[in-house]
């Protein structure tokens, strides 16, 4: 399957260099105004901030600020050793640059970045979160990533004079020891989510390509390179891959059967989307969830509601 893709790609990218779109003197493309239109779709970068759903300590400084020291905080996990950025390096794009996640145990899928993930409407490579702190729970607390329990990260962050005035500071009083464990870890969680939702990757010659276009700047635009404007030419017609990497982000944040193995090992399937849409659904922090904060009266959980899983979905990433 591989080989026919890559032999399409080469009869697109003929086809494309082809088109009626024809170079200009300095080397670049004559797009036409369709496929400038395309190409302006694919901005402005960045874009508007993108709050966590359902966390009422999303853009607040305090609690950003806090959820960046618990990122780096290995006393989070069960035995003390792993933090959020030992998976998520931010020298390597918060990823690991590992073929496959090492967690208490080696996973199944490798460490997704974190650049951007604000502006997705589900987290995770098979979806079964719908808010960054929920996936952030996920991580936080399964027996084979970092084994916490509301107990020992609730013990950890009153135990610590540092972390208990920084919690207090984003969220106010501590919950109530005991029964307020999981409030806590909650918003442990919360806090992580604050923080993970400013991670925004930096502009690209392409933004600066894409907003000279739109300002009819030809100087700035002739400085993107002649082969890049034919790969974006290809990209934004003959090839359509706009059609599934559209947006200012070049996603538009759903899933697929891109031909990956069913079998993440031997004897053991990997339901992706399937499977990611049942969790999404039994999870007691999903934004149906009491745990989910409702400032006003938007519908936060709607896409949560509506959503079913289907047939089809088995193997979607």
């Amino acid at each position: 399957m591989i080989r026919r893709w890559a032999a399409l790609a080469v009869l697109l990218g003929a086809a494309a260099l082809s088109a009626p779109a024809a170079p200009v003197a300095d080397g670049g493309v004559a797009f036409s105004e369709a496929q400038r239109q395309m190409i302006l779709s694919l901005g402005p970068w960045p874009p508007a901030p993108a709050p966590d759903p359902g966390n009422a300590a999303s853009g607040r400084g305090a609690a950003i600020a806090y959820g960046q020291r618990l990122f780096a905080d290995p006393r989070l996990s069960a035995a003390g050793r792993m933090s959020c950025a030992t998976c998520h390096q931010p020298a390597r794009a918060f990823t690991d640059g590992l073929a496959r996640a090492v967690g208490r145990v080696p996973l199944d899928r490798h460490t997704p970045s974190l650049w951007n993930v604000a502006h997705q409407r589900w987290q995770g490579w098979d979806g079964a979160a719908d808010s960054l702190w929920s996936q952030s729970l996920r991580a936080l607390t399964a027996a084979d990533e970092m084994a916490a329990t509301a107990p020992t990260v609730s013990a950890r962050v009153r135990g610590d004079t540092a972390l208990r005035r920084a919690h207090v500071a984003a969220f106010g009083a501590l919950p109530a020891a005991g029964r307020g464990d999981e409030a806590l870890l909650v918003q442990v969680a919360k806090a992580l989510g604050a923080y993970v939702a400013t991670l925004q990757s930096p502009r690209t010659p392409f933004d600066d390509f894409r907003d000279a276009l739109a300002s009819g700047d030809a100087v700035a635009a002739a400085r993107y390179p002649a082969p890049a404007q034919r790969g974006l030419l290809l990209f934004v017609d003959r090839g359509r891959c706009v059609l599934c990497h559209g947006g200012p982000a070049f996603s538009h944040g759903e899933f697929a059967d891109i031909g990956a193995r069913h079998f993440a090992r031997p004897g053991v399937a990997d339901p992706g989307r399937h499977g990611g849409l049942r969790a999404l659904q039994a999870s007691r922090y999903n934004l149906l969830s009491r745990w989910a904060d409702r400032p006003d009266a938007t519908d936060i959980a709607v896409a949560t509601r509506h959503v079913q899983a289907q047939p089809r979905n088995f193997g979607e990433f």
